[in-house]
């Protein structure tokens, strides 16, 4: 009996090794097969092209959708083979493509996949038929004229449900923001400003598009008292020639 114990015992230590390498190696396949299937799903959304996730197209969102279920398949259940979920990922990305493509260069296929927009305002009035046809209601264009800065519907003089489901909103003439050109007043040219440093690193590209070097900017450094390039945290040069600077170490008086 002591033998037999001694030996059980003995197996039961030299079995728990084994079984804490198999699990570290299925740990290992599972973190492998979800580095592969994110590579595979970020790759093809890429390849589908810029869009905001609110500016999607019912079709961008359909493959989107289906993307996801499918990378997610192979990593909720170990036994479907990896390339069962990639396989179908590869072919959406490949339709989605070929469907941008055709949208492009033709308008019946790009007015049934994506839509056209609808006219929701003209001349001032809401248009209730095509609020009616879109299922689109009362509280749903309120809330997008207020998200654009519009509380009051007779301020609108045309207002566009675009495919995607955004509200395009063209003021009364009246409503609009004062312009330099209503005053008659002439204006210098205003480009964006190019990050000259991010988080203490210099952006050489941007360096070279302004066609400076890097004493050029640590000369306006200097001129700014500082020193160090590397406890700035962001430094931008607008078009006017006007160097703004964000230190590491400032500090928030709120």
């Amino acid at each position: 009996q002591e033998l037999s114990g001694s030996v059980s015992r003995g197996g039961i230590l030299e079995g728990a090794p084994a079984r804490l390498l198999c699990q570290e190696k299925i740990m290992l396949h599972v973190v492998v097969r979800a580095l592969i299937v994110y590579g595979f799903v970020l790759l093809s959304m890429r390849l589908m092209g810029k869009r905001e996730i609110g500016n999607l197209s019912p079709f961008d969102l359909v493959v989107a959708i289906t993307i996801a279920e499918l990378g997610a398949l192979p990593l909720q259940n170990p036994d479907v083979p990896l390339h069962h979920g990639i396989a179908p990922i590869i072919v959406l990305t490949l339709l989605h493509v070929g469907m941008a493509a055709a949208c492009l260069k033709f308008q019946g296929i790009r007015r049934v996949i994506i839509g056209e927009p609808t006219v929701i305002i003209e001349d001032g009035k809401v248009i209730s038929s095509n609020m009616q046809r879109l299922r689109y209601n009362l509280n749903d264009l309120v809330t997008q004229l207020r998200g654009q800065g519009f509380f009051d519907v007779a301020d609108v003089e045309f207002a566009v449900l675009e495919p995607s489901g955004s509200l395009s909103v063209l003021p009364k003439s009246q409503k609009r923001p004062v312009t330099p050109k209503d005053l008659g007043l002439n204006t210098d040219y205003e480009g964006p400003a190019f990050p000259l440093i991010a988080d203490g690193i210099v952006q050489y590209r941007y360096l070279k598009m302004l066609d400076l070097t890097v004493k050029d900017l640590a000369d306006m450094l200097e001129a700014k008292g500082i020193d160090d390039v590397g406890q700035v945290f962001f430094a931008s040069l607008s078009s006017g020639g006007e160097l703004y600077v964000a230190m590491k170490n400032e500090i928030s008086l709120d």
